[in-house]
């Protein structure tokens, strides 16, 4: 929001003329209005706490003035119930409604709060609340690209009735422009609206805990925009002739603790902040540790608020729920001005840590980053305690979207003047690189769009089969693939003149260098080990056949030589990166865009025993290894390279080739390699190229062939089971749909029925397997055995059509689901389960949400009763009371 506190302009002010505001707009802010009020769509895009929302708030007015209505949606429910209760004390109870899949208050009121799925759903029923509709607002429209649920946001801005105009709210993203075309062409004109001014000063921090020191070090991360200098006496090694090794010298070194930093804050009266920690348990055990030190950061005053909005925060819990949640442990740490936030907390109490973190209450929140997914959370403040995150697969890198998203809660506006963003120190992160995520403005938004089984009904349904194409062609998926599509052409370019120097260098007057190569290839593959360079195959990438101790010659550019390999990684899509060092002790990050032709392997090093390639202590080792290599040169630099890594044929045969006695020999051999693996890389090119193209019509057609051969379609035309599949939202809406068609939720009470729809809302992600699950009675386990077999014959389909495999079910959550659908309390419920008490309320949610559209879509009108009973027995308890909105006032239904 704006902020009101700054000096007020006269009342015949442009900027009090043209919006009725009480207080002085920015300029990004007065041009998106003046956007709206000319008849078009806008995109804004700006930080977190710039005041976007006074342009979403301008076209409420707007459309209330006109008699008309407006949707404002928001990514997640915990955001609908904030603006719904933003608006509803502006506008009036009356105005306001609140749409989702926990809360249905209001909802033929003029402005509508809903979660984007709603909207997308009544868009596709054609519902009648879309008339007298004059404004969308897409809040967070940069969720766009999430996996899962970003092609919702795409389904909204292609399908909304073409006169609804736009407002989308995003955050600083690169592309900006090309979104906002992509908008303009598919509906119309839509003005794009930068802003990457901070309306607060972000200051990066770095802070290392110094063993010699009785404080730790408090620097700034950039100087006049560029790396701190001190920065890199933390990552240096010990002097030359120094006794002691770098690794000693570095042990002086260490990450502050968590106790220290809330100290150092505290000290500098840089508090409240939040604790960004990437584990749940460890935002606890911070928060415990706190407590355990005798932490104190509130007065007495500040208790007894911190109680009062606890209590009616807490007030639909009953005294045993409160016990089996922990309730007070949870309220005592929060009365000392210390708390956890993340998802796997009820939302009673992450609500309650909310309002007294907004209210100056709480001084420090440890969260997940789930807090920076828009919750209106400002503080003084950020910690980023490390800048890696386990993905489940692997620890990966914080982007730097993801890192503007974190610092962006950094400092109030109104209150404060500047912002501080601290990263702590870490053996395993260079401060080079700490600095260049703090300096780093990229953030590329990309389309995560794909058709869905129901996305592909709902089209079948609503438009002709010429129609429904355009629109798929119209998504922002095909907008940037077809741009992608130049990029692409540019490499084959590329490519192509490379590969005509290497035919030039492959042909021999003695022979067939081509027919030597795959002689000498073949002796080698059978008398060497065989090593794995991904699904391509071998040689499918110019990397393909480089591993750690290979020596390369990297040309052009700063850092021309030679460069000692340190890991060769594959990422997504099969293009593999090679991570290496040069004699000058810099880090490379190579991929095959930096080279017209695979690299020529020089040498080969041993490489130091322990291997651990992100070290800088061992990549300094390995840079001195190399800088001690003699240079070698031509063919001779080859032979050894390749002698090194055995891949010379022990058992040759291939002398007897006349090419075996040119003496340019191993020159026309490394150039028909290189040739041949070039050849096989421009055609692989070509085919992303041809699937970029068309990628989202072909996608589409081998959908509807599966709909068609399951039975859902009848050529252009949903059959009966189809018009059920349109009321299925859900990642796993075919399988739900064949369950429904086979019945297998008939016959069933209402707590068996919840169990087993819970197959498909529950995922276990421990890395411990489950217990066994539980049935009521052998007649539910065939129920879910056929379930299983189910997803296998549909998987298998999948696989042939070349489609993305739907999620496997699930039963271990079943016994939970039953149980609590059965009426039991949270403690039985929640007896020797490893689940936290956040994560069964969210998954009990989205189970109900579930149970709900099998009760809609349900062929038998009992299986349609039982459907609705499940979702009013799982709707109870802390999961009812989780869903309450405003300021601790229940839900009405």
């Amino acid at each position: 929001m704006a902020d009101a506190s700054r000096s007020e302009p006269g009342p015949n002010h442009p900027s009090r003329v043209t919006t009725g505001h009480d207080f002085e707009l920015d300029p990004f802010q007065l041009e998106a209005i003046a956007a709206l009020d000319a008849g078009q769509s806008v995109l804004v895009s700006a930080p977190t706490g710039s005041g976007k929302t006074v342009v979403a708030e301008h076209a409420v007015e707007r459309a209330l003035a006109h008699g008309k209505k407006v949707f404002y949606t928001t990514p997640i429910k915990a955001l609908s119930n904030q603006k719904f209760t933003d608006l509803r004390a502006r506008h009036g109870a009356d105005a306001v409604g609140l749409l989702t899949g926990d809360n249905a208050i209001n909802g033929d009121a003029s402005v509508v709060v809903m979660t984007t799925e709603v909207l997308r759903n009544m868009i596709y029923a054609r519902s009648s609340a879309l008339d007298d509709l004059e404004f969308v607002v897409l809040d967070e429209v940069h969720y766009l690209q999430d996996a899962y649920r970003g092609p919702v946001w795409e389904e909204v801005i292609i399908h909304t009735p073409p006169q609804v105009r736009l407002v989308c709210l995003s955050a600083t993203v690169s592309n900006a422009t090309e979104l906002a075309d992509w908008i303009s062409t598919v509906r119309g004109p839509t003005a794009t609206v930068l802003e990457d001014r901070r309306p607060i000063e972000l200051v990066n921090l770095f802070a290392v805990d110094d063993r010699t020191s009785e404080r730790f070090h408090l620097i700034p991360t950039l100087v006049d925009g560029k790396p701190n200098p001190r920065g890199e006496l933390f990552d240096q090694a010990a002097p030359r002739g120094s006794t002691g090794s770098r690794d000693r010298v570095r042990q002086r070194y260490a990450t502050p603790r968590r106790l220290d930093i809330i100290d150092e804050l505290d000290h500098r009266d840089l508090l409240p902040a939040i604790y960004f920690i990437f584990s749940r348990a460890a935002c606890d055990d911070a928060v415990q540790s706190c407590v355990k030190a005798g932490l104190r950061l509130t007065t007495a005053e500040e208790r007894q608020q911190i109680r009062t909005i606890v209590e009616r925060r807490v007030r639909g819990l009953t005294d045993q729920d409160l016990t089996v949640l922990g309730y007070d442990r949870w309220s005592s740490a929060l009365e000392s001005g210390v708390a956890a936030h993340h998802a796997g907390m009820v939302p009673p109490f992450k609500e309650a840590v909310e309002e007294c973190f907004a209210a100056g209450l709480v001084k420090a929140v440890f969260a997940t980053e789930t807090l920076a997914l828009g919750i209106n959370m400002p503080a003084r403040t950020v910690v980023i305690e490390k800048l890696t995150k386990w993905t489940g697969e692997g620890h990966e890198f914080l982007t730097p979207g993801q890192y503007t998203q974190l610092t962006g809660r950094a400092g109030r506006r109104g209150i404060d003047e500047i912002g501080h963003a601290v990263v702590l120190w870490s053996p395993f992160v260079p401060f080079g690189d700490v600095a260049a995520l703090a300096a780093s403005r990229t953030f590329v938004l990309t389309s995560s769009f794909r058709p869905t089984f129901n996305m592909a009904a709902n089209l079948v349904r609503r438009y002709p089969a010429a129609e429904a194409h355009h629109l798929l062609n119209l998504s922002f998926a095909q907008y940037q693939a077809d741009r992608a599509v130049v990029r692409l052409e540019t490499r084959v370019a590329r490519r192509d003149a490379s590969l005509v120097t290497l035919r030039e260098q492959a042909r021999c007057d003695r022979g067939d260098v081509e027919e030597y190569r795959a002689l000498v290839d073949a002796e080698r593959d059978r008398d060497t080990r065989p090593r794995s360079s991904g699904p391509a195959g071998p040689g499918a990438h110019p990397f393909a056949d480089l591993k750690p101790g290979d020596v390369i010659r990297v040309r052009g550019g700063k850092n021309a030589g030679r460069a000692a390999v340190l890991s060769v990684a594959q990422r997504r899509g099969g293009n593999l990166r090679v991570r290496g060092v040069t004699e000058a002790r810099r880090v490379l990050t190579l991929n095959e865009d930096d080279f017209d032709r695979a690299p020529e392997v020089v040498g080969h090093l041993e490489l130091p025993d322990p291997f651990t390639p992100h070290n800088p202590a061992y990549q300094r080792k390995v840079a001195e290894a190399l800088r001690r290599l003699p240079v070698r040169s031509g063919a001779k630099a080859r032979r050894e390279g390749r002698s090194a890594r055995s891949d010379e044929p022990t058992d040759a045969r291939s002398w007897r080739h006349p090419v075996a006695d040119c003496p340019d020999r191993d020159e026309h051999l490394r150039a028909a390699r290189q040739l041949a693996r070039g050849e096989r890389e421009v055609a692989e090119l070509r085919r992303q190229i041809d699937g970029h193209t068309e990628s989202l019509a072909l996608t589409f057609d081998r959908v509807l062939q599966l709909l068609e051969a399951w039975g859902y379609l009848d050529g252009w035309s949903l059959t009966e089971r189809g018009e059920r599949l349109v009321r299925i939202f859900h990642e796993s809406d075919l399988l739900i749909a064949e369950c429904l068609t086979e019945g297998l939720f008939d016959g069933l009470d209402p707590a068996s029925l919840a169990g087993l729809a819970s197959c498909f809302t529950y995922e276990h992600r421990s890395p411990l397997p489950p217990d066994p699950p539980w049935f009521p009675s052998d007649a539910v386990r065939a129920r879910a055995d056929h379930l299983i077999r189910l997803a296998g014959e549909l998987n298998a389909d999948e696989k042939r059509s070349r489609l993305p495999l739907t999620r496997t079910p699930d039963p271990t959550f079943f016994a939970l689901a039953h149980a609590w659908a059965a009426g039991e309390t949270l403690d039985h419920v929640l007896d020797d389960e490893a689940l936290s008490g956040g994560d069964f309320v969210r998954n009990a949610k989205q189970l109900i949400d579930l149970v709900r559209q099998i009760g809609d879509a349900a062929p038998n009108p009992e299986t349609a009763r039982t459907a609705r009973a499940a979702a009013d027995g799982l709707f109870r308890g802390v999961v009812a009371a989780a869903s309450e909105v405003g300021a601790g006032e229940p839900s009405a239904r």
